[in-house]
């Protein structure tokens, strides 16, 4: 693959949009998947020439790289539905497993020492690979952090392959962030959600690199 590869971003909530956006801005295309199209196409109006809406298994059939910007359950219900379709592909997953609490906050949904990169990278359809990314800030934080001069902000990821390296650091940039890799699947709890490398977890803001690295 190279640079050009064709990015698919599939859910369009409050990450999926920003994320979406954030391509555009840094003169990244994107195709945007919803189960509800006119909501694909609306965002893709807002976004311009460099957005294009389709449906979920079209979109996921011409992108290189797939970003599954849905809730974690959501996930693995599209890994098992599209099997044969995600071969080969890349999986970026921004998941947080977590679900509303009776305190008014968020509670994880799966076990204390489990992570969602784990997971989702034990049920990826064959040939295919992952990274854990683009969900270690809010929307909020991804919205106001991209392209932040002069230093910019970090997104921390974790990789399933060496090979993906390349292109993950590429997209990230393209996204307005300085990519920084903490390793592979088994080290992504710490950028989910409570994890100290999450803006909800001991992170607690955007940071720089400079500031990323003390925290490594």
């Amino acid at each position: 693959m190279t640079q050009k590869s064709k990015i698919a971003v599939i859910g369009l909530g409050n990450i999926g949009t920003v994320v979406a956006a954030n391509f555009v801005k840094g003169h990244r295309a994107v195709i945007v998947a919803d189960r509800n199209i006119e909501k694909a196409k609306s965002l893709a109006q807002q976004l311009g020439n460099l957005a294009i809406p389709m449906e979920i298994p079209d979109a996921i059939k011409e992108a290189d790289i797939i970003v599954l910007a849905v809730w974690f359950n959501a996930i693995k219900e599209l890994l098992h539905q599209y099997a044969t379709a995600l071969r080969g592909k890349i999986i970026v997953d921004p998941s947080n497993p977590i679900a509303p609490d009776e305190k008014g906050g968020f509670k994880k949904i799966i076990g204390e020492r489990e992570s969602a990169g784990s997971i989702i990278s034990s049920l990826l359809p064959a040939g295919a690979k992952m990274a854990k990314a683009l969900g270690t800030l809010s929307a909020g934080s991804l919205a106001g952090a991209a392209f932040q001069k002069p230093d910019p902000a970090v997104l921390f990821y974790a990789a399933s392959d060496a090979s993906i390296k390349a292109e993950m650091e590429q997209l990230i940039h393209d996204a307005g962030f300085e990519p920084l890799q903490i390793g592979g699947p088994d080290q992504s709890i710490r950028i989910e959600v409570f994890g100290d490398l999450h803006e909800f977890g001991a992170l607690g803001k955007p940071v720089t690199v400079a500031e990323a690295k003390q925290k490594i």
